[in-house]
């Protein structure tokens, strides 16, 4: 895959790096998947912008400023290597907070509109991005959650993929990742909740209504 271009979204919003990786199972359980499905996840490594501030600081100004460049270089990645947003089926969202920083700072990039309706308007989902976030050191894995673009609860496509930052994020910076899928896990055959029994702990035991 050629190197995309540079973004001019990355340097007006401290990004010090972005990482992109990509993977594709051939074989799972010695068998080839019924359908063949690439994840990717794309991760930007910026300066906190809220670093040194108290918890009373208004994050509002910042989210609209940041978030939707970081929005916009994420996207990009995962729809160049993914073969455009047609081909992505699922998608995810995570934030880790550098030590010096709160969670909140995290949530401030990743969890207000100026972040999840670009993504899903890019990649042409509809569902809520599914998500995680933490506070950590440098080098801290990270396992992003996907699920279908247009039908979360579709649970063939309930999946992860993890990726790891070496030099981040440090102290005073965040790490804002976006991960697609072009399909579901592997063999998925657990069902769905249109085939599901009724299940409750009244059933279980065998009682009637």
């Amino acid at each position: 895959m050629p190197s995309p271009s540079p973004s001019p979204e990355a340097g007006s919003a401290g990004i010090r790096k972005i990482i992109y990786y990509q993977e594709e199972t051939f074989l799972e359980n010695g068998q080839e998947p019924a359908v063949p499905a690439v994840r990717a996840a794309a991760a930007a490594v910026l300066a906190n912008p809220w670093a040194g501030s108290g918890p009373s600081a208004d994050l509002a100004a910042g989210s609209a400023g940041v978030a939707p460049q970081l929005a916009r270089v994420l996207s990009d990645r995962l729809i160049g290597g993914l073969g455009g947003a047609e081909s992505i089926e699922a998608f995810g969202k995570a934030a880790i907070v550098g030590t010096a920083g709160e969670i909140e700072h995290g949530a401030a990039l990743i969890h207000t509109p100026y972040f999840g309706n670009l993504v899903r308007e890019f990649l042409e989902g509809s569902s809520i991005l599914c998500f995680a976030d933490d506070r950590a050191e440098a080098g801290q894995p990270l396992v992003i959650p996907m699920w279908h673009k247009t039908a979360a609860a579709t649970r063939s496509h309930y999946q992860t993929i993890t990726t790891r930052i070496g030099d981040g994020p440090r102290a005073d910076e965040i790490v804002i990742a976006a991960a697609a899928s072009t399909g579901p896990r592997p063999h998925p055959r657990i069902g769905d909740r249109s085939t599901d029994p009724t299940v409750t702990s009244a059933v279980l035991e065998g009682a009637t209504a």
